[in-house]
């Protein structure tokens, strides 16, 4: 069985109070496990790899809401641009900039989400307080091509569930405070297969979850 079908209801009848979306992290699976999940009923998958999106998308259906989750350099938003449903990993304003630019181009509107550095790991990416704030108050407006719709965060690879619950909810705070200031901003990204239970408990209202659909990633 290449999905864990029961793993899957669960999950769909575990978000319905939440009224969270499922987004599938498909990255380094097969077309053939994608497709028969998507059999099952999902539709948003998320990828961390552009060369990696780009080779599946061709073989699976034109309705697959494909999300761009990993670490986007901006040498590659052209080639996703056309397609992608929603970039999760807006790290720095000059990411930003590019996708607008790209965007503008082919007279698209794409819409994303901030990646706000959470954890206490140096290894993940991510905006500051500050760098957030300047997105928001200073250069959104004259974005004219991207439309923010919301935030998006990983906590620390962690046991100590205070530690995570306090990074979910820190990132859940700011996202109450900017989401009035941000025609359209309605998504919280946050939790994957590890720790969604915390952060559905936290605001979160999409999930992105990997492991428990597909199996252990080699």
């Amino acid at each position: 069985m290449p999905v864990h079908e029961k793993n899957y209801a669960e999950l769909l009848s575990m978000l319905k109070p939440y009224r969270a979306t499922l987004v599938a992290v498909s990255k380094k699976k097969s077309v053939h496990d994608i497709q028969a999940l998507y059999d099952l009923g999902q539709r948003d998958f998320g990828e961390n790899y552009v060369q990696e999106l780009l080779e599946k998308k061709d073989q699976l259906p034109d309705d697959i809401r494909w999300h761009f989750i990993g670490h986007l350099q901006s040498n590659k938003v052209k080639q996703i641009i056309a397609f992608i449903h929603l970039i999760h990993s807006i790290d720095s304003l000059s990411l930003m900039k590019e996708v607008d630019k790209q965007a503008k181009k082919i007279n698209m509107q794409t819409n994303v989400l901030l990646q706000m550095h959470i954890a206490q790991e140096e290894t993940k990416f991510g905006l500051d307080q500050y760098e957030l704030e300047n997105i928001i108050n200073n250069e959104a407006t004259s974005l004219t091509h991207t439309n923010i719709k919301g935030l998006m965060g990983m906590a620390s690879f962690s046991d100590d569930i205070k530690k995570i619950q306090n990074e979910f909810s820190g990132l859940s705070a700011i996202f109450e405070k900017i989401k009035n200031k941000v025609p359209g901003c309605s998504i919280l990204s946050m939790g994957m297969s590890g720790d969604y239970t915390i952060a559905l408990e936290s605001g979160s209202n999409m999930i992105r979850i990997g492991s428990l659909l597909f199996g252990s990633r080699d």
